[in-house]
């Protein structure tokens, strides 16, 4: 994926009004119920729905692919091995579209203006400071974390050799942002220990944007696949239908 493209989208405000949405459905979230957390899921369901309207199919399925993923991992790392919990022991319902939120706010962020106007120099700002945040949880953090270092090496991996460097960059503003917001509400708890007791854990772990690396790699390569998938059936459905060949999709990110 490449953040350059024709008619690229330059708005800052889909980040905006996602670091507007995340504290205002983490408040939400405390003390409620299953029922609330369902109402909060439909409602960031909606936004994103509405954010998507005006991307390209590309985009499009890029977020379904980061959402799957994302999904998958939430329902292995929380209920499943226990290496982080939420409040009610069990996977809110605006966390999936959550995490599509997340990721459009980082691919809004990298392809904005003001991103593309200083490249190098937000680069290195994420560089240092990634780095004194993941030393601060090595060296003085109350909790020792590991995991935060070992985030922070992914994130120097996708910030070198990866396509997308501005968007992770806002990766790193976005998650950084949600995982503070969400310990400190109280929505989500990390545990001391990975479930081998080896691997410490902060609370949250810090560069936990590392991680978002591995969701937009996954969204690199399922997304050329799952969009010549739905070409083809298009092109069927056409045939069959109308008789018509759909236009392909225009890869704009």
């Amino acid at each position: 994926m490449s953040l350059a493209a024709p008619r690229e989208r330059t708005s800052v405000l889909p980040a905006l009004v996602v670091l507007a949405w995340i504290p205002a459905v983490l408040v939400g979230d405390r003390g409620v119920g299953s029922g609330r957390q369902l109402l909060l899921g439909a409602g960031t369901w909606l936004l994103l729905a509405a954010l998507l309207r005006r991307e390209s199919s590309l985009v499009r399925a890029q977020v379904a692919v980061v959402i799957a993923f994302a999904t998958a991992v939430e329902y292995t790392f929380s209920p499943l091995l226990e290496v982080y919990v939420y409040r009610l022991h069990n996977v809110p319902a605006f966390v999936p579209p959550g995490h599509g939120l997340v990721y459009l706010a980082a691919l809004a962020l990298g392809r904005s203006a003001l991103f593309r106007t200083h490249p190098r120099g937000l680069v290195g700002a994420a560089v240092v400071l990634g780095g004194a945040y993941a030393a601060w949880g090595l060296f003085w953090s109350p909790r020792l974390d590991v995991l935060g270092a070992f985030w922070y090496l992914c994130l120097l991996g996708f910030l070198a050799w990866g396509r997308s460097r501005l968007l992770y960059v806002g990766a790193l503003v976005v998650v950084t942002y949600l995982e503070v917001l969400g310990t400190r509400l109280g929505t989500w708890t990390w545990q001391p220990h990975d479930p081998t007791g080896i691997v410490a854990i902060g609370n949250p772990p810090s560069v936990a944007a590392g991680g978002y690396g591995w969701f937009d790699l996954a969204a690199v390569l399922a997304v050329p696949v799952l969009l010549r998938l739905v070409l083809r059936l298009r092109l069927v459905t056409g045939v069959r239908v109308a008789g018509t060949t759909p236009e392909p999709a225009t890869a704009r990110d």
